[in-house]
């Protein structure tokens, strides 16, 4: 086993902190695992998210560095939308820069005492004053860390926060070197009310490659598998905007709001419609070989009419779904369009996408007017809405106040609980049926990537309880298990029990490898106790109305069958937690 993993405690409210070994027990494996047992040591469950001694925690595992994509990390947290234990999960460069920072995990208590920039490298610790940077953009806020930060790009990793999460809405994201995200559950409001404008890594230290012919062969394998089969051809080519005509094929795509499944603008919006028509240019986190990262080009007449405003906006299924089918947009320059300027107030796209086609509907509906929206929101014109996400992140009146608590606080106060579309938190782009429904609805981070509940709803042949629940169980554990590698999780066919584990033992493991499927249920159990220890009830999750309204290829959601599987996977998740070990705290105390 594993003896200690090597992390960096910073005291925000000093500027202090201390690198140490955090002797954490065996089962922490690593990313998920060792962020459940650092929320131990350092968490506070009895108090509320926004107290300054809650960590906010980034963690990477014991294959970050060695094997192509294990390129991400895992961010834990106490949610300030769920209140909740929560996990998020980015790319970039950071992990890779964590990494030759010689870091296993980073870990930040307290608040600093002015808007500030934290620089952290393997012997440098630095905090600045950056309080001129208050209400600043995403891009502005980027543009003045590197200056700040220093160091090599290729070495150096960038995360911060848009005016969203110095605002404090609970679904403000955490941008991560442009292009990726720690997108859900409010990690941009943590960095918030910690006083944290960003935070800059740079890995520049050297790292040792493992003795002995086993590691290089089997990277090579890894590589080969990656590369040199259609494995990860989809991911590649159109990326997973591969994922809109297919969908909406099987009247499973959600549009204005989910009142519908299938709608014909969807050829101005396919993956195929970006590909021809705004791709700019692809690129990948670094450790990765496949380059999933589509950037479009959005162009934008300017002030005058023969001046124009270029800019290269990220794309794939989700926020295409968000800002694009769920608000009625039928054109992909559009769509780019309102995703830019969510990107540039640090929102969660998937919430702040919901939550404003929830808004529209409203309007329809008569529940709000233009004078709580400012603005005009109305399916299908995306003026109003690239203008709403602003407003969102600047939270300019009551309305949107509200709004940014979350769309159900929303209709609490409006009405329209009927058709708010969250499980748990806003819905992902997935109107499969029943077994999804419920998943994200109940799951640990109530993310469509906690299980491939969507894929059995397309593949199952019968409505039996308790056969989708033992698959959500299981495959939840099977992620689990590659989120405390911290690989990504479109690797899932490459880096099988199996592999990891050979993986494990080439770069000097071998205690973990021995029992690594014990071990990954140990961290599931241990991940749902943390989640019940801060309140989680799965009898208040609330499934709106909404949802039993679908029709898909298969036909109309199944109320009874629904219910069941709601039943049944609440008991599941209450055993794995009651069943969860208690983990020593890790000081060594």
């Amino acid at each position: 086993m594993r003896g200690h993993f090597t992390i960096l405690h910073v005291d925000l409210a000093t500027g202090r902190g201390e690198r140490k070994a955090f002797s954490g027990p065996g089962e922490c494996l690593g990313g998920a695992g060792l962020a459940a047992a650092l929320y131990d040591a350092y968490g506070l469950p009895a108090e509320p998210p926004h107290h300054p001694a809650q960590p906010l925690i980034f963690a990477v595992g014991p294959l970050t560095g060695y094997f192509p994509l294990m390129s991400k990390v895992c961010c834990a947290f106490r949610s300030p939308y769920t209140g909740q234990y929560a996990e998020s999960y980015a790319g970039g460069r950071l992990a890779l820069s964590m990494r030759f920072a010689g870091l296993d995990a980073l870990v930040l208590t307290g608040a600093a005492p002015v808007l500030s920039a934290l620089v952290v490298g393997p012997k440098r610790l630095e905090m600045h004053d950056a309080h001129y940077l208050a209400g600043r953009d995403i891009f502005a806020t980027g543009r003045h860390l590197r200056r700040v930060g220093g160091g090599a790009s290729g070495h150096r990793s960038i995360m911060r926060i848009g005016p969203a999460g110095e605002n404090l809405v609970p679904y403000a994201c955490v941008n991560v070197d442009t292009y990726r995200h720690f997108g859900r559950l409010g990690a941009g409001a943590v960095m918030g009310a910690k006083g944290l404008k960003g935070i800059v890594i740079n890995g520049t230290a050297p790292a040792p490659i493992p003795e002995g012919p086993a590691y290089p062969k089997l990277f090579k394998g890894i590589h080969k598998d990656l590369t040199g089969t259609d494995m990860m051809t989809k991911y590649h080519d159109l990326g997973t905007a591969e994922n809109l005509l297919v969908l909406n094929e099987l009247s499973s795509l959600p549009w204005r709001n989910l009142q519908q499944t299938k709608r014909p603008e969807i050829d101005g919006i396919s993956g195929e419609a970006f590909a021809e028509d705004l791709l700019l240019r692809q690129t990948a986190c670094s450790g990765c070989p496949v380059g999933c990262i589509h950037i479009g080009l959005l162009r934008e007449r300017f002030a005058k009419e023969h001046e124009y405003l270029y800019r290269q906006v990220a794309y794939d299924y989700e926020p295409i779904f968000s800002c694009g089918s769920m608000l009625g947009l039928g054109k992909a320059s559009d769509v780019l369009a309102v995703m830019d300027e969510c990107e540039r107030q640090g929102l969660d796209v998937l919430s702040a996408g919901v939550a404003l086609a929830w808004a529209a509907e409203a309007v329809e509906k008569g529940l709000v007017d233009e004078a709580e929206t400012i603005v005009p929101l109305r399916f299908g014109q995306a003026h109003g809405f690239r203008e709403a996400m602003a407003l969102l992140g600047s939270r300019a009146n009551e309305f949107y106040t509200v709004l940014g608590e979350g769309t159900l606080a929303a209709a609490a106060r409006y009405g329209g609980g009927d058709f708010a579309c969250v499980l748990g938190q806003e819905m992902a782009g997935y109107a499969t049926g029943e077994v999804y429904t419920v998943s994200q609805a109940l799951g640990f981070r109530h993310s469509h990537l906690d299980s491939g509940a969507y894929s059995y709803d397309m593949s199952a042949k019968d409505k039996d309880p308790a056969k989708a629940v033992d698959f959500m169980v299981t495959d939840e554990r099977a992620r689990v298990m590659l989120n405390c590698m911290t690989g990504c999780l479109f690797s899932r066919k490459v880096y099988s029990a199996q592999r990891l584990a050979e993986a494990l033992e080439s770069v000097g493991l071998p205690g973990p490898a021995a029992d690594l499927d014990a071990l990954a249920a140990r961290v599931q159990a241990h991940r749902w106790r943390l989640k019940f220890q801060t309140g989680y009830d799965p009898d208040t999750v609330k499934i709106p109305k909404r949802y039993l309204e679908v029709v898909t290829w298969k036909g109309p959601m199944d109320e009874g069958y629904m219910q069941r599987l709601r039943t049944d996977y609440a008991l599941a998740v209450r055993g794995l937690a009651q069943n969860a070990p208690l983990v020593d705290d890790g000081t060594g105390n």
